[in-house]
C-alpha cells in the first residue's frame, strides 16, 4: 500500500471535507475578531496565518502511511520530533530567554491565524506559540514520518534521498533568514517585511514536494 506519494485526483469525500474545513476555518475566525481585541491587520498577513491552519489540518488528518515494522516506525518518529523540534527553534517557537523579560505566561491576540497565541517568558527559555506555526510546523514533522517510513520499503536513489532532504531543509532556512544579515541593514528591513510572505511560500511548496515525493517506489 503506498502513502500519498502522488497528487491523486481528489475524491467528491476529499472536497466536502476541504469545504468543511474552509467554512469551520471562516466561522472560527469571525467568532475570534467579533469576541477578542485581536484586530485583522494586513489582511494577507490574516490570509497567510489560515492558510498554514488549513493546510496543517488537511495533512494531519488526511494522510494514510504506509504499513511498517514497529522499529522503522520509532525510528520516522524518532526523526519527525527531531525536525519539529528544529524548526520550533528555527522558527521562533522557542527562543533565548531575554534579560528581565520572564513575565510567565499570556495570551496574545494576534490577528486570526497567528493568535491567538500562547506566550510564556522564563528564566530559561522564551514560548511563542502560533497555532499557524505550532499547525504547520507539526504537519511537516508528519510528512517527514510518512517520507522516511516510505523511503524505508522503497528503492529510492541517493539523488531524490538529497532532493527530500533539501525540501526538508528550506523551512528552516527560510526562518533563519533574518538572523543571518542581523537587524540593522536595510536588507534586514526588507527580509524581515517578506518574511510572512516568503515563509508562506516555502511551507506551501514543502507541503507539496513532501506529500508528492516524486521518484519514490509505490
Amino acid at each position: 500500500m503506498a502513502t500519498t506519494s502522488a497528487l491523486s485526483r481528489p475524491t467528491r469525500g476529499d472536497l466536502l471535507r476541504a469545504a468543511l474545513a474552509v467554512n469551520t476555518t471562516l466561522i472560527l475566525t469571525f467568532l475570534y475578531l467579533l469576541f477578542t481585541e485581536a484586530s485583522l491587520g494586513a489582511p494577507r498577513y490574516a490570509l497567510y496565518g489560515v492558510v498554514w491552519v488549513v493546510v496543517g489540518l488537511w495533512i494531519l488528518f488526511d494522510s494514510d502511511v504506509t504499513p511498517a515494522s514497529t522499529a522503522t516506525k520509532r525510528k520516522a518518529a524518532a526523526v519527525a520530533v527531531g525536525y519539529f523540534a528544529i524548526l520550533a527553534v528555527a522558527g521562533g517557537l522557542i527562543t533565548a530567554p531575554v534579560p528581565g523579560g520572564g513575565d510567565g505566561l499570556r495570551v496574545a491576540f494576534l490577528p486570526p491565524g497567528w493568535g491567538p497565541a500562547l506566550i510564556y517568558g522564563g528564566d530559561l527559555f522564551n514560548l511563542i506559540l502560533m497555532p499557524a506555526r505550532v499547525v504547520g510546523y507539526a504537519a511537516l514533522a508528519f510528512l517527514v514520518y510518512e517520507t522516511v517510513i516510505e523511503a524505508a520499503g522503497a528503492a529510492v536513489s541517493g539523488v531524490v534521498g538529497l532532493f527530500s532532504c533539501v525540501s526538508c531543509s528550506w523551512p528552516i532556512l527560510a526562518s533563519l533568514t533574518t538572523s543571518v544579515f542581523g537587524s540593522g541593514t536595510a536588507l534586514a528591513a526588507t527580509v524581515t517585511t517578506l518574511s510572512y510572505d516568503l515563509s508562506t511560500l516555502v511551507f506551501l511548496v514543502t507541503v507539496v514536494l513532501l506529500r508528492w515525493r516524486p521518484g519514490f517506489g509505490k
